[in-house]
C-alpha cells in the first residue's frame, strides 16, 4: 500500500494580540483535524499572535507570552496530529518571524524566515532578524519543506530544502488583499513548482485587521503547477489534504476548486469584511453615517448593512437650504431599500447660530469656502455628537478621487473611525454601486436587489454646499480626474508622461499641486480598506510639508 498523509488546511481570522483567542481557534481546528485522522495541522505565518502586529511583536513580554502560548498549545495538542503555527521567536536578544511544528507535547522543530519584506505595508526588516535557511523537517512519514510567506517569491530557500530532502513544500503566509494580487501569488508558486518539482501549499489568512483584508484564497498545487484545491476568499475554512506517495514523488489528491470572482466582487467582498472586522475586532456592533442622498454616502450604506446588518446601520440626513428635494428623497430611499433607520437633523439652527456669533468677526469679509465648510462641520459635529451618545461608530464617506486632491473637510465630513472606501476612486464607486444592484451573496447581511436608486447613481454629484454647486465646477470631470490620479499615484508617472498620454498639462498640475497639499489632511484622515498597492497610508508615505513639484 502506498504511504499516505492527511494535511489539514486551517484558512482562519486571528485578531491581533488576542492569544488566548487565537489559541482557542486552533485548539477547535485541531480537533476537527484529529477527528479527520489529519497527520497534521496547518495554520499560516504568525497567526497566534494575529498578523501585521507592527511594533507590538518589539516588546519582550508580548513575545514571551506569545512562546508561552506556542508551549501550552504543545502541551494540550500532544495526543494527536502536529501543528505547524507561526508566532515570534526570542533567541539570544533577536527576534524571528517563525513558525512552530509542535508534535507529542513539544516544539520538535523552529522554522525562521529568511527574507523580510520591507516594502508597500511591511516592515520586517523594522521588526525581525533575518534568519539563515532552515531545513526542511519530517512529520511522520513526509519530510515538509516551509519557507515562510516572502521566502517563497525567492528561488533559494525553496530550491535550499528541496536539495535537503524536503518531498513538499508547506508555505505559511499573511498576505493582504490588493486587485490582481490572487493573479501573482499563484504565478510565484508555480515557479516554486516547477523549479523544485514538489508539490506545494500554499496559506493564508482571511480577516480584516486595521486597513488590510487578508483574502484567503489558499491553493495547493501539484508537480507542473497543477491546481488541485482551491479555498473561498475571504471566508473562514478548513480543508483537508490528501497526499499519496507514489513512484514519483508525493501528490495531492484532487479536491475542491472555489469559484474565483471578478474584481469587483473581491473589493467589494473586502470592504464588507474590512469594515466588519475593523469593528468587531474594536468591540463595537453599530454604526452611524451621514446619509446624504449621494452616491459615497449610498454604497457606504450598503457596505456597513451587508458587513453588521442594517438593523445595526443608522443613517442621518442633515439637510440644510442648498439640499434639494432630490437628495431627501434620495436618501430616503436608499434607507428604505437596505432595512436601515433614518433620522433627520437639519443644520439650520446650528449654522445660524454660528453664523451669528462670528458676524462680528467676519464683519467686512466676503463669503468664500468658509462658510461652506462651517456647515460641514456642523454636520461633523452632530454626527460625533450621535456617535458619543449611543455608543456606534461614525462611518465616514470619502473616496480616494476626494481624499487624493482634499475635496473634504477637515473636522466637517472626514469625521469619523472608519472609512470602508478609501481606497475607492470616484469612477469604480459607480460601478461597484451597479455590481452591488446586480448582485447579492450569501455573506451579504443587507437585502438583494436595487438597493441603491438609479437616480443616485446618475445624478452629477455635489456636495450641495452652496446654491447649484456640482463637484466638477471645483474639480475635472471624474474619468478624467482619475485616469490622473492613477497615473500620479497609482503609477509614480510624471507629468510629462501623462501629457504625452493626451492629459492637459495645466490640468495635471493642479491635480499634482492638490495631491501634495493634501497630506497634512490625510495625516488626520480615518483609516480604511486598503484595495491597491497604492492605498493612503502604509503603501504611499509622503512629507506633510513638501516644496518639490514636478518641473516637467
Amino acid at each position: 500500500m502506498p504511504q499516505r498523509f492527511r494535511l489539514t488546511l486551517a484558512q482562519l481570522n486571528p485578531v491581533v494580540g488576542a492569544l488566548t483567542a487565537n489559541s482557542e481557534q486552533v485548539l477547535d481546528a485541531w480537533r476537527v483535524a484529529k477527528a479527520a485522522g489529519a497527520d497534521m495541522l496547518a495554520l499560516p505565518e504568525m497567526f497566534l499572535t494575529g498578523y501585521q502586529t507592527q511594533d507590538l511583536v518589539m516588546k519582550p513580554a508580548f513575545a514571551r507570552d506569545a512562546m508561552a502560548a506556542v508551549q501550552a498549545l504543545a502541551v494540550a495538542c500532544a495526543e494527536g496530529p502536529a501543528v505547524g503555527i507561526g508566532a515570534p521567536y526570542l533567541e539570544g536578544g533577536a527576534l524571528f518571524n517563525a513558525y512552530y511544528i509542535l508534535e507529542r507535547g513539544r516544539v520538535s522543530a523552529v522554522v525562521k524566515k529568511h527574507h523580510l519584506p520591507n516594502d508597500s505595508v511591511f516592515d520586517e526588516k523594522r521588526l525581525f532578524t533575518p534568519a539563515d535557511i532552515s531545513g526542511p523537517y519530517r512529520v511522520g512519514p513526509l519530510v515538509i519543506g516551509t519557507p515562510i510567506c516572502e521566502d517563497a517569491w525567492y528561488e533559494d530557500v525553496a530550491e535550499a530544502q528541496a536539495e535537503s530532502g524536503a518531498q513538499i513544500l508547506l508555505v505559511p503566509n499573511g498576505s493582504p488583499h490588493s486587485r490582481g494580487r490572487h493573479d501573482t501569488r499563484m504565478a510565484m508558486m508555480v515557479a516554486r513548482v516547477i523549479e523544485t518539482g514538489l508539490p506545494l501549499v500554499y496559506l493564508n489568512f482571511v480577516g480584516g485587521q486595521d486597513d488590510q483584508v487578508f483574502d484567503g484564497a489558499s491553493f495547493v498545487l501539484n508537480p507542473g503547477g497543477r491546481l488541485t484545491h482551491l479555498l473561498p476568499g475571504f471566508t473562514d475554512a478548513i480543508r483537508h489534504v490528501d497526499f499519496t506517495e507514489t513512484a514519483d514523488g508525493w501528490r495531492a489528491e484532487p479536491g475542491e476548486l472555489a469559484a474565483m470572482p471578478d474584481d469587483y466582487e473581491r473589493d467589494y467582498h473586502a470592504m464588507v469584511v474590512g469594515t466588519r472586522d475593523y469593528l468587531r475586532k474594536s468591540g463595537f456592533k453599530r454604526v452611524l453615517l451621514g446619509l446624504s442622498g449621494g452616491i459615497d454616502s449610498a454604497i457606504v450604506a450598503a457596505i456597513a448593512s451587508d458587513a453588521l446588518g442594517p438593523q445595526n446601520v443608522h443613517c442621518v440626513m442633515l439637510p440644510s437650504e442648498y439640499t434639494s428635494t432630490h437628495s431627501l428623497e434620495d436618501a430616503a430611499e436608499v434607507a428604505t431599500l437596505l432595512g436601515c433607520r433614518l433620522d433627520t437633523v437639519s443644520i439650520a439652527g446650528p449654522r445660524a447660530a454660528v453664523t451669528e456669533a462670528l458676524a462680528p468677526l467676519f464683519q467686512g469679509l466676503p463669503e468664500d469656502v468658509t462658510e461652506e465648510n462651517i456647515q460641514s462641520r456642523m454636520r461633523g459635529l452632530l454626527l460625533m455628537a450621535l456617535s458619543n451618545k449611543t455608543g456606534a461608530m461614525l462611518l465616514t464617506t470619502g473616496n480616494k478621487s476626494e481624499v487624493a486632491v482634499g475635496y473634504a473637510t477637515i473636522y466637517g465630513d472626514m469625521n469619523g473611525g472608519f472609512n470602508p472606501i478609501k481606497d475607492l476612486y470616484k469612477t469604480r464607486v459607480f460601478e461597484t454601486c451597479r455590481w452591488r444592484n446586480a448582485n447579492h451573496r450569501d455573506w451579504m447581511q443587507g437585502p438583494a436587489g436595487t438597493v441603491i436608486p438609479p437616480r443616485v447613481i446618475d445624478k452629477p454629484p455635489s456636495a450641495e454646499l452652496r446654491q447649484d454647486q456640482r463637484d466638477d465646477d471645483s474639480l475635472p470631470p471624474y474619468p478624467e480626474l482619475d485616469a490622473i490620479l492613477e497615473g500620479l499615484v497609482e503609477r509614480d508617472l510624471s507629468v510629462e508622461d501623462l501629457v504625452a498620454a493626451g492629459q492637459d498639462r495645466a490640468t495635471v498640475k493642479r491635480i499634482e499641486h492638490l495631491i501634495y497639499i493634501s497630506e497634512w489632511k490625510r495625516f488626520q484622515s480615518a483609516p480604511g480598506v486598503r484595495l491597491t498597492t497604492r492605498a493612503f497610508w502604509l503603501d504611499r508615505r509622503y512629507p506633510m510639508v513638501n516644496r518639490w513639484r514636478d518641473p516637467s
